[in-house]
């Protein structure tokens, strides 16, 4: 072995020591007594930020309802919530590295996901649609055809795109937003005719936008999603404490009211409403918790 090979040899091992030491999530909680939520700045009703640090949404409260019984187990008189703003191209390698304890944004469970991070139990399940302006005439995917169609670099939103894309045969031009409220951007300024992405998000993004009534949800459900709560992977223990309470939150009503609160009823900045109840995916999976993948989903 070469001094090049065991360099890399006790880089590798050092890299597998930290991965281990990182994998206690509730042992790091205890001893630091903080926590670091991963947070998104514009994912609908789910999480995005009021400015000023200030972030909000469903899965910010699920999460901070989550970790109060973390707090709680642990024996904590105080325990401080960082928040991290991640991205769709970020997240996953923040919670890897230790960044990120807990990401609440808006994450769909796959099994690609699966290798390297771990999920909880589902809170959510997603309907992947379209966003079009009510004036271009556009109801289906098939209409998106020399086209030019928005999405968000790193979501999963991207592989549909595409899958429909070969599938049809229709030719269409992609654009990329950094993030949703940029991708949505791009919708709003013409620069894109149409938007695709979870149906919540769009649905959150309409109702923030300037105009309303100038948007539309239409075509065909592309997708179904399981969304979860993410973790980093192998921490058998940190899992459990989320489950559990969130499975709490579901067996009180509580996650249905708080559901409701940020998808039903008026929200903030502008106190304008999503008007998005719970739909039979999302009760089917409050009624038996799981952490099953989209492939899942996919079989039915």
């Amino acid at each position: 072995m070469n001094k090049t090979m065991i360099i890399k040899a006790i880089a590798l091992a050092a890299a597998s020591v930290a991965v281990g030491a990182q994998a206690d999530t509730l042992k790091k909680i205890k001893d630091t007594g903080s926590v670091t939520m991963g947070v998104r700045e514009s994912s609908g009703a789910l999480s995005y930020t009021l400015g000023d640090g200030k972030y909000v949404g469903f899965h910010v409260e699920v999460c901070t309802k989550v970790l109060a019984d973390i707090q709680k187990q642990l024996g904590l008189a105080k325990l401080e919530t960082k928040y991290q703003p991640v991205t769709s191209q970020n997240r996953i390698p923040l919670v890897q590295n230790g960044t990120v304890d807990i990401e609440c944004g808006s994450t769909t469970n796959n099994a690609t996901r699966q290798k390297d991070v771990s999920f909880a139990v589902t809170t959510f399940v997603e309907e992947v649609r379209i966003a079009v302006k009510g004036s271009s005439g556009i109801t289906s995917i098939a209409q998106l055809k020399d086209k030019s169609v928005a999405t968000t670099t790193g979501t999963t939103s991207v592989q549909l795109l595409r899958k429909h894309e070969r599938a049809n045969g229709i030719d269409f031009k992609e654009v990329f937003g950094k993030d949703h409220a940029d991708s949505f951007l791009l919708l709003e300024s013409g620069r894109a005719d149409a938007f695709v992405m979870d149906g919540q998000i769009l649905a959150g993004n309409i109702a923030k936008a300037k105009n309303p009534a100038d948007f539309k949800i239409v075509g065909e459900v592309l997708s179904v999603e399981p969304i979860a709560i993410m973790i980093r992977k192998d921490d058998p223990a940190f899992k459990k404490a989320v489950d559990d309470s969130i499975i709490a939150q579901i067996k009180s009503g509580d996650l249905a009211k708080t559901y409701d609160r940020w998808f039903v009823q008026p929200i903030p900045p502008s106190n304008t409403k999503v008007g998005l109840p719970a739909s039979d995916a999302t009760k089917a999976a409050w009624a038996s918790p799981n952490d099953k993948p989209v492939e899942d989903y996919m079989k039915k």
